[in-house]
């Protein structure tokens, strides 16, 4: 996929979503995510920040959170979860928005996308029947960060295998499973763990 490829997968990915949680519950809302301490909204609100908060903004949340990346991002979800009433709306109307991390391509929010995707989707057990080329963008950029601390990219040196799509990354013992669950454990969500197998398991944090 080219960058305009990847946008236009970013902003189908965002509408989907938005589509998804206008419907949910106010339960549903409340769920726990699989992002520890956030509910459902909370992780909806974490991907509209980088739609409405301008990048000085959220320097400013860098400095009062004294340069902590975590603790200013969850300042500024929280912030926007309290002043936006109608998320999905918003994550909907700005979908198109060509924002991208410093130093970091499309292939970054293009995996925010679909990991939060799931981080809310698992715990309310819907399907996320992503795009398979999607999917393999967003595997190929976890790997290719492992250990940098993006994404909580998980530092492992293993043969990840996707037994669902036709992919395969890394080297050493192999791990495999669905590529959704390869997703969640290259970004560092146990929740995956489960559904893989392998002499490459037990080398996994």
């Amino acid at each position: 996929m080219n960058d305009d490829e990847i946008f236009t997968a970013i902003a189908d990915e965002r509408r989907r979503l938005a589509d998804l949680a206008s419907t949910f519950t106010d339960d549903q809302w409340a769920t726990p995510s699989l992002c520890g301490g956030w509910t459902c909204r909370d992780v909806v609100a974490h991907l509209v920040v980088p739609l409405v908060v301008s990048i000085p903004a959220f320097g400013l949340a860098m400095l009062r959170a004294r340069g902590n990346f975590d603790r200013a991002n969850i300042a500024m979800a929280a912030k926007v979860a309290g002043s936006y009433s109608d998320l999905p709306k918003t994550l909907r109307d700005r979908a198109d928005k060509r924002f991208t991390p410093p130093g970091q391509g499309p292939r970054a929010p293009l995996t925010d996308t679909l990991v939060h995707g799931l981080d809310i989707r698992r715990p309310l057990g819907i399907a996320a029947d992503f795009e398979p080329d999607r999917v393999r963008e967003v595997l190929d950029f976890l790997v290719a960060n492992a250990g940098k601390n993006i994404f909580g990219t998980t530092p492992t040196t293993v043969r990840w295998v996707a037994t669902d799509l036709d992919w395969t990354g890394g080297d050493g013992p192999v791990v495999e499973g669905p590529a959704e669950s390869l997703m969640l454990v290259l970004s560092g969500r146990s929740a995956g763990i489960a559904d893989l197998s392998g002499d490459g398991v037990g080398h996994l944090g």
